[in-house]
């Protein structure tokens, strides 16, 4: 099947791009294990092959009908079918095709030391015709601090910190039934769908756990599991420590969550209050040991940095991993934003909130996982084009590692660059250039003088 008219240049390697990611990942035998089976004669492959194409193509079903430009072998009536089918398991569909692309083609670009993450948050998924929506309910969205109608799509993702890989997703209803606005629904709990809306209606903290069990399950492995204050408390953390993964996370400033610190029960503001803070222009204001849980309580660390927003607040971060230092915690938790710019290009690029208007939850589900293999499409072909290591063997073995530049690895390949130019340019001696780094050094603070290493500099 030619999914897209090959009139020009760009349509002929968009559509080969399409076809090396269909082939390469096997996604119509990944359909077939996921219960995607036809109904009559039209492959499923061809209608998941169309319906995945229509964002780059840049107009919808819709408006190929009404122009008379629907050139596909199958009817809207087809494609319907194929987004409402209940026995379709799009959870497990989504999870093999990241564990796949993730355990065959990033993890060996990156090197084996490099922390991965998994990063949970959840973002909000309206809904205009909420009324009529199937599981549409009355949720909370965090950023605007208000009630609106939709569902909550909580995700999970893994990231190495160059490329971010969405694992799976659930679009969350209200737990609580005086919340549900749209219809409902009545399956078999023991079917797809009936687990499917089991997991809808569950508490976020009970949803993160099943997505995260369904990732491990895959073969789908990271160093650390990432998320906001929303997800963090210590029966989370110590259910995701209980898995053999370490968290780092943001802490809740709540008076009613304690901790154990010096043999005394203390919330996160009573700890930060009790302790001297660092002097100068610290990374982090404070670090403190803790044990968290009430049952089996575990060790963590909480690091107390500066909000950048507002430079009289703290945060709070917390990490299970006590022998992590200080900076690499703070490292690997900015990995979370990735998720934010997965949300973002979604929901602007990807069509995610306003593609599909159908009013099943089967379609809603189905619709976020076609959302979901085109980023992964998208995030495959930024890493091949920006990692040389792709190109062949040989700049597999030679190229450097894709790495997190540090603060002081940036200074010092400015200052590097600044000396190289002075001696080029001024045609400066030894002396002269050893002078200059000398009056230089004595300029700055200490912790800067540390970082540039000026000995190996002006040699």
């Amino acid at each position: 099947m030619t999914i897209i008219a090959q009139n020009n240049e760009d349509n002929k390697e968009l559509n080969d791009t399409i076809g090396r990611f269909f082939s390469e990942y096997k996604i119509g035998t990944l359909l077939r294990k996921c219960n995607a089976g036809k109904e009559k004669g039209v492959s499923v492959i061809s209608v998941f092959l169309y319906l995945f194409s229509n964002l780059f193509l840049g107009r919808s079903m819709y408006m190929q009908m009404k122009t008379s430009k629907f050139k596909e072998n199958f009817s809207k009536n087809t494609v319907y079918r194929f987004l409402n089918s209940v026995k379709t398991n799009w959870l497990k569909f989504t999870t093999l095709l990241a564990a796949d692309v993730v355990n065959r083609t990033i993890k060996p670009l990156t090197n084996e030391n490099r922390a991965n993450v998994f990063i949970f948050d959840d973002t909000l998924f309206n809904r205009t015709g909420y009324k009529k929506t199937e599981l549409a309910s009355r949720v909370f969205d965090h950023t605007d601090r208000k009630y609106k109608k939709g569902f909550r799509m909580l995700s999970l993702g893994w990231s190495d910190g160059n490329t971010f890989i969405p694992v799976n997703s659930c679009l969350l209803a209200s737990s609580k039934n005086e919340n549900i606005l749209g219809t409902t629904k009545v399956f078999d709990k023991r079917t797809i769908a009936g687990r499917r809306r089991t997991l809808a209606v569950k508490k976020g903290t009970e949803a993160m756990l099943e997505l995260l069990d369904t990732a491990l399950s895959a073969d789908l492995n990271a160093d650390y599991v990432l998320f906001d204050n929303w997800f963090a408390n210590p029966a989370q953390i110590t259910a995701i420590k209980s898995r053999n993964m370490n968290v780092i996370a943001m802490l809740k400033k709540s008076s009613k969550i304690h901790y154990e610190y010096n043999g005394e029960k203390l919330s996160v503001k009573q700890i930060y209050s009790k302790n001297r803070k660092r002097p100068g222009r610290s990374k982090y204001l404070l670090s403190v040991d803790v044990m968290l849980g009430k049952i089996n309580p575990i060790p963590a660390k909480i690091v107390f940095v500066r909000n950048k927003i507002n430079r009289k607040d703290w945060l709070a971060l917390v990490c299970t991993n006590t022998e992590l230092c200080e900076e690499e915690i703070i490292r690997i938790y900015g990995k979370r934003w990735d998720i934010e710019v997965f949300f973002k290009t979604c929901k602007s690029r990807l069509n995610l909130i306003k593609e599909c208007h159908s009013l099943s939850y089967d379609a809603l589900t189905a619709h976020t996982a076609i959302v979901f293999a085109r980023y992964i499409l998208l995030a495959l072909e930024q890493r091949i084009n920006e990692d040389v290591r792709t190109l062949g063997e040989l700049f597999y073995l030679i190229a450097d590692e894709l790495a997190d530049i540090t603060f002081s690895e940036s200074l010092h390949i400015i200052t590097e660059a600044l000396i190289a130019s002075l001696t080029e340019l001024l045609k400066l001696t030894d002396e002269q250039l050893l002078a200059f780094v000398a009056d230089f050094e004595a300029r700055l603070p200490r912790h800067l003088k540390n970082a540039l290493n000026f000995h190996n500099l002006a040699s």
